[in-house]
């Protein structure tokens, strides 16, 4: 690669849009090119750090400024056979001066740590992509490992792309020579020796790993030194060798003002949990058994006793969920966090929940497949189970947040829901928000929501009995809201019945009663449909305001939607995009306005269950496109879809023939 080697670009409408040059150390001139994103994937053996690598290089590139969106990928083994297919973790990083909504659909830069990282990843990577490669790692017995006949770096397979082989191993051997680490120990240090590199190629901050390093191995200094002079190596390296000629500037991002901090989905549902606590001004209970990708939030929660947060790891999923809605029973925020398996072994006590009318707070961070399927990969296929996977009739609000961000701002909304109509509420995450990341605004702690009149704990008798003394009636409800009253145990006068047998209206009592029962369920479900109206209008983004066609998402499809609505209008045609937060209920006039389109598409990382759900509600022909491959959607693959969807539109606008609208997609969920 020489300085007149043309840098890296991703998608067509990229730009690069200035050069520089400056004198490295040694002398070098070399060139400095501005461009306004690049997306960088690592790819590596599990033991090679990757995820460490990109997490401080996210880091490093928050603190400069720059918009940015991660993808993680990893596999779910602990530690799969040291070179193989099935252990090689990526780490995928999209960064941008100006607003972005995906980690990229392809990457523009490959970092390949072996042969099995480079056979997985580079059907990836565009032709003329910047590769760089561990040259030590390509031994013939790693290349046999993979099923490569001869070495890749030598037959010309790769003449494709720029390809660059470094010596990555030898070179942070050579760097910590005098470190008094073993040829094993220091080895490990190579993924420093590699973000020092990249630090260098990308103008990226270097105090903040330093840092890092120090506080991170401070009960090991030795360890601390090594790499911190292997990441410093790396950075060196990039300044003096020839093989970069040119290195690269994105320049931050514009943003509003404020505080702002990177941070991951499960790290702000977590924060947000524990701001919903103090905004209700109730203690938190999280009860939790750790299941991938939902662990970390019982790692981060645990970290804020100071709040009144209490945590407590569980033998079970089933003990987890019980011991949280015995702390809601007993006057705390209970929440309970899992995946799809655990939903299943909570449903039961889900069903308590129900029928005792308790705030509960369901986290469900989704990932693939049934039984325990694919535990590191992402997907949206709890959605009906989140809605009908109890017995009898159980209702549940249901809502999702769309980025890492939000996540945040959901758990409050999740925990406002559930203290205001006393009900356990749903949450669903999925793999992609809870391990991306994205920056993130600090909000006022005092322009959050006051959650705290939505507790309104019972004080005293609220009826009286036959002979007219005065007692407490658990179940006699908010004439708004439809909420039963809420007693702390052992509050004077306060004493009742609670259980999972059917309660008589008002007085708690158990009854068998035929017309009470069904009293009671309609009840349960009036208020639950009842939410539709404090949550606002639906989010619809339509600039012109006279789209035909309209893409209808949830949860963590928001941000590739988003991106290829912008190409769709970036090409001059017009779409509309309607996310959804709240699922169970509705928005109260999503129907009115899914009527508007002549076309709904509505993407999903499942068969089409929110497809389902809204052709039975609203009998609205919608489109679904499906994927269920535990990746994320690519917003070029969707701008297709859409744009398929505005031309079969047109046509039927402009045939002779015309059908109703929405007819040539009947049957399409897939």
């Amino acid at each position: 690669m020489t300085a007149s080697t043309p840098p890296p670009i991703g998608a067509p409408d990229d730009e690069v849009s200035a050069t520089a040059t400056h004198a490295a150390t040694g002398g070098l001139v070399k060139s400095v090119v501005a461009l306004d994103r690049v997306v960088i994937r690592l790819a590596g053996d599990s033991g090679d750090g990757m995820q460490l690598t990109g997490n401080r290089f996210t880091s490093e590139t928050a603190s400069f400024g720059n918009d940015l969106s991660t993808l993680p990928n990893f596999p779910a083994e602990i530690r799969a056979p040291t070179g193989t297919l099935p252990g090689v973790s990526s780490f995928q990083l999209h960064f941008a001066d100006h607003d972005i909504m995906t980690p990229g659909d392809a990457p523009d830069v490959l970092v390949a740590m072996n042969p099995a990282a480079l056979k997985s990843n580079l059907a990836d990577l565009p032709g003329g992509g910047l590769l760089i490669v561990d040259s030590d790692e390509f031994t013939s017995r790693n290349l046999a490992k993979v099923g490569y006949a001869t070495n890749p770096l030598e037959d010309g397979s790769l003449d494709g792309w720029q390809t660059v082989p470094v010596p990555l191993t030898s070179m942070t051997l050579d760097a910590l020579a005098d470190s008094g680490l073993g040829k094993k120990e220091a080895e490990r240090s190579k993924n420093m020796f590699t973000l020092g590199l990249l630090s260098w190629m990308y103008h990226r901050p270097t105090e903040g790993t330093v840092r890092f390093l120090e506080r991170q191995f401070r009960r090991k200094p030795e360890i601390a030194a090594a790499n911190i002079a292997a990441f410093r190596a790396g950075y060196n390296y990039g300044e003096t060798t020839e093989a970069f000629a040119v290195s690269y500037e994105i320049k931050p991002a514009p943003m509003d003002p404020g505080t702002y901090r990177n941070i991951s989905g499960n790290q702000a549902l977590a924060l947000g949990v524990v701001a919903a606590g103090q905004r209700s001004g109730l203690p938190v209970f999280l009860g939790a058994y750790p299941i991938t990708p939902a662990s970390d939030i019982l790692h981060e929660l645990s970290k804020h006793k100071a709040f009144g947060v209490r945590t407590f790891q569980a033998e079970d999923e089933i003990a987890g969920i019980g011991a949280a809605l015995g702390a809601s029973f007993g006057g705390a925020l209970g929440v309970t966090t899992t995946s799809g398996p655990g939903i299943a072994l909570k449903a039961e006590t889900i069903g308590l929940a129900v029928m005792t009318e308790l705030p509960l707070l369901i986290i469900d961070v989704q990932r693939g497949g049934p039984s325990t399927g694919l535990p590191t990969k992402t997907e949206q296929s709890d959605l009906l189970q989140a809605m009908f996977g109890r017995n009898g009739e159980a209702p549940l609000p249901v809502i999702a947040p769309r980025s890492p961000g939000d996540c945040f701002d959901a758990a409050i909304e999740a925990t406002r829901i559930a203290l205001t109509y006393r009900t356990p509420v749903m949450l669903l995450s999925d793999g992609y928000l809870a391990n991306g990341a994205e920056p993130w605004a600090v909000p006022d702690v005092d322009s959050l929501p006051d959650l705290s009149e939505a507790v309104g704990f019972a004080t005293g008798p609220n009826a009286e009995a036959t002979d007219g003394s005065p007692e407490f009636h658990p179940y006699k409800r908010d004439p708004e809201t439809l909420a039963r009253a809420w007693a702390v145990p052992g509050t004077s006068g306060l004493q009742h019945r609670i259980g999972g047998l059917e309660k008589a209206d008002g007085s708690g009592n158990i009854s068998y009663d035929p017309a009470n029962h069904d009293f009671m369920v309609r009840t349960r479900q009036a208020k639950i449909d009842g939410i539709a109206a404090s949550i606002g209008p639906t989010d619809v983004e339509d600039p012109d305001g006279d789209a035909r066609v309209a893409v209808i998402g949830w949860g963590s499809t928001y941000g590739p939607i988003g991106a290829a609505c912008r190409r769709i209008r970036a090409s001059g045609r017009k779409v509309a995009q309607i996310h959804l937060r709240h699922i169970n209920p509705f928005p109260a006039d999503l129907g009115e306005v899914l009527a508007r389109y002549d076309r709904v598409v509505c993407p999903e990382m499942n068969l089409g269950q929110l497809a389902l759900l809204l052709r039975a509600k609203f009998l609205v022909d919608v489109q679904s496109h499906t994927q269920v491959s535990g990746m994320p959607f690519r917003s070029a693959e969707l701008a297709a879809v859409i744009q398929d969807a505005i031309d079969t539109s047109t046509t039927d606008t402009t045939s002779t023939d015309a059908v109703p609208a929405g007819a040539a997609v009947n049957g399409a969920m897939q």
